[in-house]
């Protein structure tokens, strides 16, 4: 028995419409490279998208061509976001962290027809530009330095379209994004997003439970939007009408705590890095800024160290772990509190909150042993954790042979170590090139890290395994200290044997000025063994 109900494509179309009828006076705020702002609505985003699409049909590009943007956060890049796949084409976020080489690789890896490139970003675009193969460069204009000759302007594109853009049939399940890995193992891989996964994604994320968005909010994503589209908060936050601010390329903490300010933001998103220099400029300079009484942030990328929660707390800022992958949309889990741990110890609370939390609606965990069964929601036994669901990728673009990612089953192996508790919070304790195995037990990496981050004189510090004839391996812990601080290894041994089995704590301890990170702002586990290699 079919049922009667009518059967319409979900499409990223019907957003952008809602924004242009429910929510056109809403304002989109975008700071720009000398930190001027400009403001517009959700109906002028929507007309200029409109606009965009059109220009593309003229241009013919056709449905499926890529045309990537190499922008940071804010309004052109948004009206990408939606123009791009309103006339059936894909929107190819390229991490402008990335290598040169690797940005030209992915470019013509894609085969994008087209790039959209900010002014400021004009010397990155140089040093690869001979490597690839695009049809038009269209170039943001965020300052008045001039266009390179050619170079088109993006404004002057936009007028060559003509007037009445008519949305054409596309399928739900035709791409409408596009994001590489951040290739820290080998060449990036290609995930290509659906209109369908993606309005699943926006209107899940928006829960209650997940991110808590609705059109009483003023959102502000760090996280830029070629990473992993920057969380999906674009598009939820367009779905459910929320004022958006974006930063541009300003992402030191100052600068976010006045724009935070000066817009009212009650909810923003970003890496650790960019949260600890926040907590830096809050704990030194206290009363400097009128933040939003329900500030809260969400926190990914990598794990926040309950530490981080608590020294928020402090200043009256909530912040919620989550946790994703560019494979996965990127939202997998999020640490709210359940009614049954809400009634828990404070202690016990701030434990669940340090996880990654609960899995989303219509995502499905599993932790998978080394013996190839499902592991107990203890709490204790680790395993793989493996993932799928409507927004999670079951393959790669243009990749030979995916079968280490995927299991034979259908589940997205995610190379994370985890458990899971009976109340179904993950707890992620390392990645599986970097748990440490000491005299055949495993220590975790981020159980460590976290650890020693709750140091007050400690500002980061990162695990890894060193070869040790005795145990197999032994942990070594690179540290980073506040500045003005002293410490010294003993101190440190000593503070960890309170807190920790006596097997797990590191003999040796390296103090350096900063740990290695990778593109995405998380820390590169790769280039410290490289360094505390050269070191030994």
């Amino acid at each position: 028995m079919q049922s009667t109900m009518m059967h319409r494509p979900l499409l990223l179309d019907e957003i952008m419409e809602r924004a242009a009828t429910e929510f056109a006076d809403i304002e989109v705020v975008s700071q720009l490279a000398d930190k001027s702002l400009h403001r517009y609505t959700y109906g002028e985003m929507v007309a200029r998208a409109k606009r965009l699409a059109q220009a593309l049909l003229d241009a013919r590009v056709g449905h499926g061509d890529r045309v990537a943007t190499l922008c940071w956060n804010h309004y052109v890049h948004l009206e990408a976001y939606f123009g791009i796949p309103a006339m059936g084409g894909v929107c190819h976020m390229v991490n402008i962290r990335l290598a040169a080489d690797d940005i030209a690789w992915i470019i013509n890896h894609a085969e994008d027809r087209i790039l959209i490139v900010d002014d400021v970003l004009l010397p990155l675009y140089d040093q690869f530009k001979d490597q690839i193969d695009v049809e038009k460069v269209l170039v943001v204009s965020l300052t008045d330095q001039p266009v390179p000759d050619g170079l088109e302007r993006f404004e002057d594109f936009l007028a060559t379209a003509g007037d009445g853009f008519i949305y054409p049939d596309k399928d739900e399940n035709a791409a409408c994004g596009m994001c590489y890995t951040s290739g820290t193992t080998g060449r990036p891989k290609g995930v290509v997003y659906s209109h369908r996964s993606t309005v699943l994604h926006a209107i899940t994320a928006a829960l209650p439970d997940m991110l808590d968005l609705s059109y009483n909010d003023t959102v502000l994503p760090v996280v830029p939007m070629f990473h992993v589209n920057a969380w999906g908060l674009p598009y939820v936050a367009t779905l459910i009408g929320a004022k958006q601010v974006f930063p541009g390329p300003h992402l030191d903490a100052e600068s976010l705590l006045d724009l935070y300010t000066a817009e009212n933001v009650n909810v923003s998103a970003g890496v650790p890095t960019i949260w600890m220099g926040i907590l830096e400029a809050l704990d030194t300079q206290p009363d400097r800024w009128a933040l939003h009484p329900s500030l809260r942030m969400t926190v990914g990328g990598s794990a926040a160290p309950e530490s981080m929660l608590r020294r928020f707390d402090g200043h009256g800022i909530e912040l919620i772990q989550a946790w994703g992958m560019t494979e996965t949309s990127p939202l997998g889990t999020a640490a709210r509190l359940k009614p049954s741990v809400q009634k828990l110890s404070e202690d016990e609370r701030y434990a669940r909150r340090a996880t990654v939390g609960s899995t989303a609606p219509l995502v499905q965990i599993r932790i998978m042993g080394d013996d190839g069964l499902p592991q107990p929601r203890d709490g204790h036994s680790m395993g793989e954790l493996q993932i799928r669901g409507h927004w999670i990728a079951g393959d790669y673009y243009r990749l030979e042979t995916s079968d280490d990612k995927f299991t034979a089953d259908g589940w997205l192996r995610t190379g994370d170590i985890a458990t899971v508790d009976a109340d179904g919070y993950v707890t992620i304790t390392d990645r599986t090139k970097d748990v440490i195995k000491s005299g055949g037990e495993w220590i975790s990496s981020v159980a460590l890290e976290n650890t020693l981050m709750g140091h007050e004189d400690v500002a980061e510090a990162a695990v890894v395994a060193r070869p040790d004839d005795k145990w197999g391996e032994r942990p070594l812990a690179a540290v980073v200290v506040h500045d003005g601080a002293q410490l010294e290894a003993d101190t440190l041994r000593a503070y960890l044997l309170e807190r920790m089995p006596k097997w797990q704590v590191p003999d040796d301890y390296v103090f350096i000025d900063a740990i290695p990170r990778t593109s995405t702002g998380k820390f590169s586990k790769l280039d410290l063994r490289r360094l505390l290699l050269e070191t030994d």
